[in-house]
């Protein structure tokens, strides 16, 4: 397998080369610059990568813990296929902690706070307008994320991200969609201003529907993308 043309150098980044090692492979993967079912053999990637087995393999075991890939003793490891009951159950498990979250930003948001959820949402609006799904895909994750940080709970944000990773992973699968980023970028600032009118219910009703909305677009995948899901 060819490492792809678009990743980060690990020669450019901090920490232990292992960890470097690591998040490469995870960006990739998460990014699907890596295609679920590709099978990674260590020695390929100790030349394209320029290190040693050892860093590899520590990387491939945290990937493995990570239900990023899956490794076949003896053999390779192959990056972790979809199956249309985990993708339903992460969006299922991110809409309760959103909603959740939501709801208590809009008790306690600050001034401060309010701002960066808007300049977000400014980012959000002149991307859709210049047609960069990808970056408006970031600017919607960043979104997302800066109101789970805004709940006070310093897990809060490293949980939500762990627990959906394949749905992180399938969301690329649906880029680019006609229509849907200025319709997302409509119900965030419908959030933003039951927020600002520190109307939990209208911010809980709405996020709530906004993520939901989610599964309606995951369903189609499996029969427009079979390769990338488990047959088994």
């Amino acid at each position: 397998m060819e490492m792809p043309d678009q990743m980060l150098d690990i020669n450019e980044m901090d920490g232990p080369l292992g960890q470097r090692v690591y998040t490469v492979l995870r960006t990739s993967i998460l990014e699907m610059a890596i295609k679920p079912g590709a099978i990674l053999r260590k020695g390929a990637l100790c030349e394209q990568l320029g290190v040693s087995r050892s860093p590899v393999a520590d990387a491939l075991s945290k990937l493995s813990s990570d239900g990023l890939v899956d490794i076949i003793p003896q053999s390779a490891t192959r990056v972790s296929r979809f199956t249309m009951t985990q993708l339903l159950e992460e969006n299922f498990l991110r809409e309760a902690v959103e909603v959740a979250a939501v709801a208590r930003v809009a008790h306690d948001c600050t001034d401060d706070q309010f701002m960066r959820l808007s300049r977000n949402l400014r980012l959000q609006t002149l991307l859709v307008e210049d047609n960069d799904f990808q970056g408006f895909f970031e600017a919607d994750l960043e979104f997302h994320k800066l109101i789970l940080s805004f709940t006070g709970f310093p897990k809060v944000n490293h949980v939500a991200e762990e627990m959906t990773l394949q749905l992180r992973r399938a969301r690329k699968l649906m880029l680019p969609e006609p229509g849907r980023p200025a319709q997302a970028v409509l119900e965030h600032q419908t959030i933003l201003k039951a927020i600002e009118n520190k109307d939990a219910e209208t911010a809980r009703t709405t996020m709530a529907r906004h993520i939901r909305q989610v599964t309606q677009r995951i369903v189609p995948l499996e029969r427009e993308h079979p390769e990338f899901f488990r047959t088994t």
